[in-house]
């Protein structure tokens, strides 16, 4: 289950309410977290050996959901990343906003040399 951002919350709301506009993300980037990454941004994002953000797009929304549309890998090198748990949706490569995040079904811990897969349509982002 994926919830939407404080930032991303406020963006929306002024959009279709007409305060003020609300321009798109070009590219948008998966991020892996070892803590909730909460509405407000607050969590702990992995940093280090060999980890950064991956580009990533998604399908048009049918019934109010979404789903990735190809495969990401996340390769730790040179260290672990630790205990994955969670995930974010942001509007850059670094710093930037966090748009969605969830949990992931189950943690996992990502050692020196393991890779982190997330399968194209396993990343299922819905509003209700």
């Amino acid at each position: 289950m994926a919830a939407i951002s404080n930032y991303l919350g406020n963006k929306f709301l002024d959009h279709a309410l007409g305060v003020a506009s609300y321009t798109m993300p070009t590219t948008v980037y998966l991020a892996l977290y070892t803590t909730n990454p909460t509405a407000a941004n607050s969590g702990t994002e992995v940093s280090g050996n060999g980890y950064s953000r991956q580009a990533c797009a998604f399908n048009a929304a049918s019934g109010l959901t979404t789903a990735n549309t190809a495969q990401e890998n996340f390769t730790a090198s040179g260290g672990a990343f630790g205990t994955v748990t969670h995930w974010g949706i942001l509007d850059a490569a670094t710093t930037g906003n966090l748009l969605f995040f969830g949990q992931w079904t189950n943690a996992k811990t990502i050692n020196d040399g393991d890779t982190f897969r997330v399968e194209a349509g396993e990343l299922d982002i819905s509003v209700s």
